[in-house]
Order: C-alpha cells, then structure tokens, then sequence
C-alpha cells in the first residue's frame, strides 16, 4: 500500500518552480574531547581479491556477533555523489512545509516512505521531536506509483542510481560476507533481500533541527536510551556532529567517530532473527551535540537494507547456527507458519510511531507474533 498523498492547493503552486540545490558540505568536527569507539574498518575494495571475501568475513566475525558496528571503507561510492544526495537533503528540509508535507508517511499501516514531520510532542515537556526525514523507496516497478516531491521528481535520475548503488556496492556485498560467516551459500541473505523484490528498504535524508542546551535537557529523560534499528542492516554517512553514541558489549556508552571517505553499519533486528541472537542488533542513541556543535543542525544521509515480503522470520539453515544449537526445532519446519520481514518490519513502525506523544519505554518491549524486542535500553 502506497503512502497517503495528500497534495494541497498550495504545494501544487511549487510545482512548476525551479528548485535551488545550493552545494552543501560537511561542518567542522568537534573540538571536544570525547571517548569513541573502536570499530573495525572493512575495505570492500578487496572483496574481489582472490580469498578476499573469506578474509573480510573473518575481520567482520566480531563486530557482528558482539557489538554490531563497524565501518566499512574503500567501497566505490565517491565522495562527491555522497555530498550531492546531503544537497539534496538539505534543500528538502528547506522546502515550504506545505510542500514537505505533500507525502507523509502513512504510518497507520506502518509504512515508512515520504515525509516524517517534527510533529509529535515529547512527554509532557512541551518541546516537540527535533527530527524530519524523508524515506525514499527503492526504483522498482513496485514502487512507480509512491509520490515523489518535487525535488526528488526533478532529481530522480541521480537519486536512484544512487539508491540502486548502495545496495550492489556495499548492502549486498556485507550480506555476502555475513553468509560467508554463516558458511551459507554467499548469496543467501543477499536474495533473501533482493533489490528487485518488494520491501520497505529506503534512502533517508534525515535532520536534526537545533535545539537549545535547555531543550536537550529536558527532553533527555525521554531519548537517552538506546535503541535497536528495525530490519536488517543500516548505513550512515559521515557528516562530523557528534551525537551518536552505541552501547559497547561492556555496557558503555561511546560516541561513534565519523569515517572520512567511509560508511558507518550496523546490524538490526530483523538480522538479529534471522540468525537467532547469533548477529547483534546494534544498541545505539543520540544524545545532546557538543558545545561548539549545538547551533548546528545535523542533517544526516543513510539507508536501510530490510527483509521482504518473501523473507520468512525464522533462523536461517546455517551449518554453524546449527552447530552452535541455535537453530529450533520449529525453525526447521518448513510447513510452519511464519511472519513476513515487511509484516514486522510494518507493525513495529506503527508501534513507534503511530502516535502523537513521545513515550517513555523504560521497561517496556515490543512483540510481534513470537518476535520480541526491547523499546529502551539503560
């Protein structure tokens, strides 16, 4: 199902108008000395090599199975095309509200494409969310009918040979090393998210607006812990605005250093099924900017890689999932009944945010048809 359209008089008057795509470039990095994690650094240019693959999954092995994080370098995406998608962005968050809100998400059917206003209120701080995004599906025939705004319509062309190159160029290749980890078939996980196939993969344009040191302390209570992303894996694109911190297998939290010429990933929730707690969902949050930071927004550029429609939610029949007893009985049933990736994937979005009032959810978890995850952690 399709997000709702809704496309006023007023946005309709934007149409015809050329749109100003002004170059955006990275702000200066912090000047504060903060604690960052340690996370590997995967160079993809080897994965060709003779026994590239195999040794890029032996360094992948511990970051996926203990802390989820890492970064991956040298991947064929240039700078300069990273940079123009940020333009992008940064010039949609620019648009006339009436234009931004001309495809929001339809969050009542748990559908993440279009525009994600700062809409909702924060508890009872009478401060409102500081995030915007917009979520770009993938350029398949699936999707010709999803709206476009009027900046992505103009740009279309750009902005999907960039989608379609993330995913062969860096998505599909970590699901060819993870499989290799897995000592599944190399190209397993990576048809079990095919680019072709309906799923609720997207592109995000993302911002944080800014918000006074003031605000950030009142509604910290509120966004101080951590989280898990929804489907499988997520890439971030450096930007230099300290703010996002992950939970070591220590239980600490350390900021995530930005990787010049690089891709910051993670695993999710829905990897994390797949493999039975074997691949961890990566535990993150952000947090208050730092001091010579805060009078900048954070505008952010990243893309989420999750299962589809013909993806099953159950451990996949990996001889060493099977060794290490991780694999249930049930799992190896192939007449049981299973929930779909985009079936949990859509019911955990309308459980976040189809509403009007940020919650805390200290205490609290999600299920989902015998999938279970955490809402908050400490």
């Amino acid at each position: 199902m399709a997000p709702i359209a809704l496309e006023t008089p007023v946005a309709r008057q934007f149409n015809g108008e050329k749109v100003l795509i002004k170059p955006w470039t990275r702000p200066k990095k912090t000047s504060e000395n903060l604690e960052y994690a340690e996370l590997p650094k995967i160079d993809l240019s080897r994965f060709d090599e003779p026994g590239g693959k195999q040794e890029l999954a032996k360094q992948l092995y511990d970051a996926v199975t203990r802390v989820g994080f890492w970064s991956v370098i040298n991947t064929g995406i240039d700078d300069e095309r990273v940079l123009r998608q940020f333009s992008f962005g940064n010039a949609f968050f620019k648009e006339p509200l009436e234009e931004r809100r001309r495809f929001p998400c339809n969050f009542a059917e748990g559908e993440y494409f279009g525009y994600r206003e700062n809409s909702r209120w924060v508890g009872d701080t009478g401060i409102k969310e500081n995030v915007e995004m917009l979520n770009i599906p993938k350029p398949i025939p699936a999707y010709e009918n999803v709206g476009k705004h009027r900046i992505v319509e103009k740009n279309w062309g750009e902005i999907a040979s960039f989608h379609r190159d993330l995913w062969d160029k860096v998505i599909r290749k970590l699901f060819v090393l993870v499989s290799i980890i897995l000592e599944l078939p190399e190209n397993y996980l990576a048809d079990a998210h095919a680019y072709g196939d309906e799923s609720d993969d997207h592109l995000r344009y993302m911002i944080y607006n800014i918000r006074t040191q003031e605000e950030w302390d009142k509604v910290q209570g509120y966004s101080k812990g951590g989280h898990t992303d929804f489907g499988s894996l997520t890439l971030l694109f450096s930007q230099h605005i300290a703010g996002l911190q992950i939970r070591t297998p220590e239980g600490e939290w350390k900021h995530v250093s930005p990787v010049d010429g690089g891709i910051t990933c993670n695993a999710a929730d829905t990897l994390t099924f797949l493999t039975n707690g074997f691949i961890k969902s990566t535990i993150h949050r952000v947090v208050t900017p730092p001091k010579d930071q805060i009078n900048t927004a954070r505008l952010g550029l990243l893309y989420f890689s999750r299962p589809g429609t013909g993806t099953p939610m159950k451990t996949v029949p990996s001889p060493l999932l099977d060794r290490l007893g991780l694999i249930p009985p049930e799992d190896k049933d192939p007449n049981k009944p299973v929930v779909s990736g985009t079936e949990y994937v859509r019911a955990r979005v309308k459980d976040v945010h189809y509403k009007t009032v940020l919650e805390k959810r200290a205490g609290t978890a999600f299920e989902f048809k015998g999938l279970k995850v955490q809402n908050h952690y400490e």
